[in-house]
């Protein structure tokens, strides 16, 4: 066997070990535990600063459906899983080590799935989406317009002042309709709503560790899925600072994560 695909069936290996013991702890921790009809999903990596002021700001009732809300805490070492944890609302899946975004997002998507919650809404744990948007975002998929909501920050606010950022929205918004034969104005945004009929016909298909937004969403529309836009806020972190890294090596990575689930399902 190559050495190359010896050490790619190791890490695959640990990686499934590892969200397995994370699952049996989740199972101990949580007995008997249910998801309701609509799901919050928040994956987190050393977001302590920030983590209790987004939960604080969930809503229980959506439309008059109960909202459940799981957090997947990616490794790291502060206490962001403890202080998610002293919330009575929450259930927390607590990997022991950082697997990336991408990942703590198919093992949330998978759960949600195989729970039985009818809808997802993922947002992000810094703060820069409002949790009190969430009834706009869902309401979409509730009444049939829609199997996949993106929220916009071009058709909304945007409080943030990285232009350079703002102009990668837009670059990357345009490469990807014109991929994909779309009109979406914000294609990076992590705050959406989905069906999770939708998530189970994609989410063995997602493969990207880290920058899986744009994966996710060329994915969906390539195999036919409903996606559409609402105008929401977004706003500049509560504190610390993001981990995408630096503006240039966001924008190649993501980049090639656009080009290559393109090519993929093209």
């Amino acid at each position: 066997m190559p050495i190359d695909d010896f050490h790619e069936q190791r890490q695959v290996a640990l990686r499934s070990y590892v969200i397995g013991q994370s699952l049996i702890d989740f199972e101990q921790r949580y007995p008997g535990f249910q998801l309701s009809e609509i799901t919050a999903l928040i994956c987190a990596y050393e977001e302590e600063g920030n983590i209790a002021h987004v939960l604080s700001k969930l809503p229980t009732e959506v439309h008059g459906c109960r909202l459940s809300t799981v957090v997947v805490v990616d490794g790291g070492k502060d206490r962001t899983a403890e202080i998610a944890r002293a919330n009575p609302q929450v259930a927390v899946i607590e990997f022991p080590v950082n697997l990336g975004h991408g990942v703590a997002l198919q093992v949330g998507y998978r759960f949600c799935v195989d729970r039985g919650s009818l809808y997802v809404v993922t947002l992000d744990a810094d703060g820069q989406n409002d949790p009190g948007e969430i009834p706009v975002i869902v309401e979409p998929l509730l009444s049939g317009q829609s199997d996949f909501v993106v929220a916009s920050r071009r058709l909304g606010v945007d409080t943030t002042s990285d232009d350079f950022r703002k102009w990668g929205v837009r670059f990357f918004s345009f490469v990807m309709n014109r991929m994909t034969g779309s009109r979406l104005t914000d294609t990076s945004n992590g705050f959406r709503a989905m069906k999770t009929s939708m998530l189970a016909d994609v989410v063995d298909r997602l493969q990207q560790q880290q920058y899986q937004t744009a994966e996710l969403l060329i994915t969906s529309l390539k195999r036919g899925w409903r996606v559409s836009e609402v105008p929401t806020m977004w706003y500049e972190r509560l504190s610390g600072e993001t981990k995408k890294g630096k503006n240039w090596r966001y924008g190649f990575r993501y980049g090639r994560v656009v080009f290559g689930t393109w090519w993929r399902e093209r």
